[in-house]
């Protein structure tokens, strides 16, 4: 397969790693340090002190490439304005493309997923509809991770926990193309699962990080000491009662409660979020995908998110005083 990796950091390169181990020769789309890292070095994935390392094909032109069979966008989400007007040479009439990014995906309402909001875009993460533009919704295979993975430096990942993927046609038919991707990404070594609405599962995932993300960057506490202040605990919870009764009103009813996913969270140990990593690297932070997608699902569906608010407030207004947003 040509198969191209669109943004090395830490997922990226752990999705990397995994498919060129699995025999397939992966090509990277990458810049600056991370370019001439991998150009030098290949990719190297970090577990304990074990490292294994594989060759890529680093270019920072994706017409270098030309035209793949898969895609695998792992950028940050505030990145991704910036790949669609890149992306074109890499897509073809059957190019699959895999998006592995936190939070809520410019897709999320297509495929006839969302009731009453079905259809509708997103502004909060393609605020001009160019992203749509730019990779048509044919091409989208959606992707959820559940692993935790930092970067150690440019080219170097390191794995920390969980090794799980969730993927599925935003449309949640068991296409043949979601069925080969499965394969390939189980062949990789990667706990991967079909999802019948991948939607379902983005909301899940979000359900629990859209709070500890944010508040950890306000805060650069690790998910230990946040959910061990009984009061930040309680200002959680509520948030999580929004997001549940927006999830309700577009098809994704959530039986669980806020502290049955609390206790998740509490027995994957003391850690960093993935956004306090990016704060303490002076990288743009995800908060259009984690929060302000979920305000204007709100707005769309009738539901007040008084609290979403106050969260998004007080982390943008935060995130903006450091020139991260």
């Amino acid at each position: 397969m040509k198969i191209c990796i669109y943004g090395a950091g830490a997922i990226g390169g752990w999705i990397g790693v995994a498919l060129s181990q699995a025999g397939e020769r992966i090509n990277v789309v990458a810049r600056g340090a991370t370019l001439e890292a991998l150009q030098r070095d290949g990719l190297s994935l970090m577990r304990g002190d074990v490292r294994t390392r594989v060759p890529v094909n680093a270019v920072a032109d994706p017409a270098e490439l030309g035209e793949q069979d898969l895609v695998v966008v792992a950028v940050k989400a505030p990145s991704l304005a910036g790949v669609a007007t890149q992306i074109a040479p890499l897509l073809g009439p059957d190019t699959a493309v895999m998006v592995a990014m936190n939070g809520v995906p410019w897709w999320f309402l297509q495929g006839g997923f969302g009731g009453e909001v079905a259809g509708r875009r997103l502004a909060a993460v393609d605020p001009d509809g160019a992203i749509a533009a730019a990779i048509p919704d044919q091409h989208v295979i959606g992707g959820v991770v559940h692993c935790s993975c930092s970067l150690d430096a440019p080219g170097v990942v390191r794995h920390h926990f969980g090794n799980g993927l969730i993927i599925g046609e935003p449309s949640g038919e068991a296409t043949p193309r979601a069925q080969a991707l499965l394969d390939l990404l189980t062949r990789a070594g990667i706990d991967a699962k079909l999802s019948a609405q991948i939607q379902k599962d983005v909301w899940f995932k979000l359900w629990g990080n859209m709070t500890v993300n944010p508040i950890s960057a306000l805060t650069r506490a690790t998910t230990d000491r946040i959910l061990g202040d009984e009061l930040v605990l309680g200002f959680i919870s509520t948030v999580m009662l929004e997001a549940k009764e927006i999830g309700a009103r577009i098809g994704i009813p959530i039986t669980d409660t806020p502290e049955d996913r609390h206790a998740v969270t509490r027995r994957l140990g003391a850690f960093k979020t993935s956004m306090l990593q990016d704060v303490e690297a002076g990288r743009a932070v995800e908060l259009d995908a984690l929060v302000s997608a979920v305000r204007e699902l709100g707005q769309m569906t009738g539901v007040p998110t008084p609290f979403t608010d106050a969260l998004l407030g007080l982390s943008r207004l935060q995130a903006r005083q450091l020139g991260l947003y």
